[in-house]
């Protein structure tokens, strides 16, 4: 049989729907690993005696490994596989969450978030692939939602979590929960989540048939031997060559715009997460109001992502995500417009939620559709690692021009235009994989093919 159209077409089986529950509740472990060090930014910083400063090069240390692992890290799944490299950046992430919690100064700490952060970023690259390529082309769209939103579910649960270990056992506590959490991911994904598909594709050899065989069977899709391409790729070469392929004349268009997406959506994506509460509060709102109003984007980012899911299944990706980023860029606007009606900028609130965390999960569905499996974890991995920089960038710059005076209004608008730079760039993209030619079959693998554009 041909695995790949027969997973395509197939309806999802129990055992696929299990490998997308194992990577969303990896994603969820990124919601929970930037919320731990939020809360508990104040005990860590009475016991180091920080000042501001100092906070904030803990806060973006995570973060900073986070696009390391994406960029660096990720085009190894390439060369070994999508699993060996979960499993190694899912210890990785767990020791840097154990080592965490034995730090005696910010400079160590530092060190460990860094550490954490390069292992969750190596994760995120890998599991949105997986996630991808085990779901069926009528649920690809779906079951990314789903993936993306165990973030918000993570950060929600997590920062309650934490919440509660830091008032009853300090703020080491949280960091060795982390810690528990990821290695009983790493069981999950020894237990349940198996090689890449089109990986194993890659490899002509008499194991991996073998191996292509039983997966076969474990997703119900048969008992026929599996049928190898005509001329299969391989998996072989350096990460080096692999990110140059990106660049090749056949994906340097797609690479281009899914960069500019990217970093565009993750610079929205944190501004709004980040600042909304304090810049609702200059705008004339309470304190206690704006933490509410934050809570609001929070609320709408865990069913925007479901939202998107649902209106994949009727329509192209690619169209349902630029009507996303065009209307989360005139809603943050209206948002911050509307903050002397209380419950109207509320809903306006879980609207903008709702949309923003759409668009991530867009850009999760559209990237893996768009490389070939030789260069798809990289492709991916460094589109992750980009849009990482827009969400440091995100919260210092709006710090810097908040001191420069700029007015609520202003951020929002200016962060809206931002956003609508995404909008421009993917609609200058043609359907996920029309340029690549060594990937015809996932071509439209984001999308069911009657949606296709």
């Amino acid at each position: 049989m041909d695995i790949k159209q027969r997973i395509e077409n197939s309806p999802m089986s129990a055992f696929q729907w299990l490998v997308v529950a194992v990577c969303t509740f990896l994603n969820a472990l990124d919601g929970f690993d930037v919320l731990a060090m939020a809360f508990t930014a104040n005990q860590v910083s009475e016991e180091f005696s920080l000042n501001g400063a100092q906070l904030g090069v803990l806060l973006s240390a995570g973060l900073f490994g986070m696009a390391a692992g994406s960029l660096f890290l990720a085009p190894f799944a390439d060369l070994f596989g999508r699993r060996p490299m979960l499993l190694g950046t899912t210890a990785l992430a767990a020791a840097g969450m154990f080592l965490s919690s034995t730090a005696d100064s910010m400079t160590s700490l530092a060190i460990w978030r860094i550490v954490t952060g390069l292992g969750v970023g190596g994760i995120l690259a890998c599991t949105n692939v997986i996630t991808s390529e085990y779901s069926n082309g009528r649920w690809r769209g779906m079951a990314v939602s789903i993936y993306t939103a165990g973030y918000g579910v993570g950060a929600t649960l997590g920062g309650m979590a934490a919440v509660w270990l830091q008032a009853h056992y300090g703020w080491r506590s949280v960091f060795i929960f982390g810690g528990v959490l990821t290695m009983v991911a790493f069981l999950a994904l020894l237990a349940v989540v198996p090689e890449s598909v089109d990986f194993l594709l890659t490899r002509r050899t008499v194991r991996t048939t073998q191996k292509l065989g039983r997966l076969a069977r474990k997703m119900r899709l048969g008992t026929e031997d599996v049928v190898l391409p005509e001329q299969g790729g391989t998996a072989s070469g350096s990460g080096r060559n692999a990110v140059f392929a990106l660049f090749s004349p056949q994906t340097r268009r797609v690479t281009t715009v899914i960069w500019v997406a990217f970093f565009a959506v993750m610079f929205g994506f944190y501004f709004v997460n980040s600042w909304t509460p304090k810049l609702l509060v200059t705008a004339g709102m309470t304190e206690s109001q704006g933490v509410v109003g934050g809570l609001m984007l929070t609320l709408g980012g865990t069913f925007g992502s479901l939202l998107f899911g649902a209106l994949t299944a009727k329509w192209a990706v690619r169209k349902v995500l630029i009507a996303f980023t065009v209307l989360s860029s005139v809603l943050m606007v209206v948002f911050i417009s509307a903050v002397g009606v209380l419950a109207l900028a509320f809903v306006l609130g879980v609207l903008v939620g709702m949309l923003i965390n759409g668009c991530v999960a867009g850009l999760y569905t559209l990237a893996p559709a768009s490389y070939a499996p030789q260069s798809r974890g990289t492709g991916v991995g460094w589109a992750i690692g980009i849009g990482r920089f827009g969400a440091i960038l995100a919260p210092l710059a709006a710090g810097t021009l908040l001191d420069a005076s700029w007015t609520a209004g202003q951020l929002y608008l200016g962060v809206g235009v931002v956003v609508l730079v995404a909008a421009v760039a993917l609609a200058l993209l043609r359907s996920p994989g029309t340029g690549n030619a060594q990937q015809p079959a996932p071509a439209q693998a984001a999308v069911q093919p009657a949606k296709a554009e």
